[in-house]
């Protein structure tokens, strides 16, 4: 388990695991007032929280499942990827892609954060890639079957 410097500035508790196997941790609306979210909105909802993840690592924002499922409320940069490097406020992105107002409220857990190692890659250029079975092959060209 890696450890992850923390100043939460708001008012919610700090994220935790909901269970020993779980890949994310729960973030929570840190609101003075509730929020409407009307159909097709898009909003940063602030958590309080701010970061420091060691070198390498990088802290994902996913959806929760049961939010998009039940009301239609997703992330829309999803995954949302915050830095080893970024020091503001987090910020969860939610939009609402139902055709009913959802109200957010303080406390409210709107999404979840997983922690991820990463590499950084270096291009070097070529002129030709080696060959492979699929090719050029893109979206769809396997079929549904």
């Amino acid at each position: 388990m890696v450890t992850i410097k923390v100043v939460n500035k708001g008012h919610q508790p700090l994220p935790v695991y909901a269970t020993e196997q779980s890949a994310g941790m729960d973030l929570r609306a840190n609101l003075d007032a509730p929020i409407t979210l009307h159909p097709l909105e898009r909003v940063i909802i602030k958590t309080g929280l701010h970061i420091a993840l060691p070198a390498g690592f990088e802290a994902q924002v996913r959806p929760r499942s049961g939010l998009a499922l039940k009301y239609g409320i997703t992330v829309l940069n999803s995954p949302g990827t915050i830095d080893a490097d970024y020091r503001g406020e987090i910020g969860v992105l939610l939009i609402n892609l139902s055709q009913e107002d959802f109200v957010i409220h303080d406390g409210e857990r709107i999404a979840q954060m997983v922690i991820a190692r990463h590499e950084q890659g270096s291009f070097v250029e070529v002129t030709q890639l080696d060959e492979t079975e699929r090719g050029e092959g893109g979206y769809g060209h396997t079929g549904v079957q």
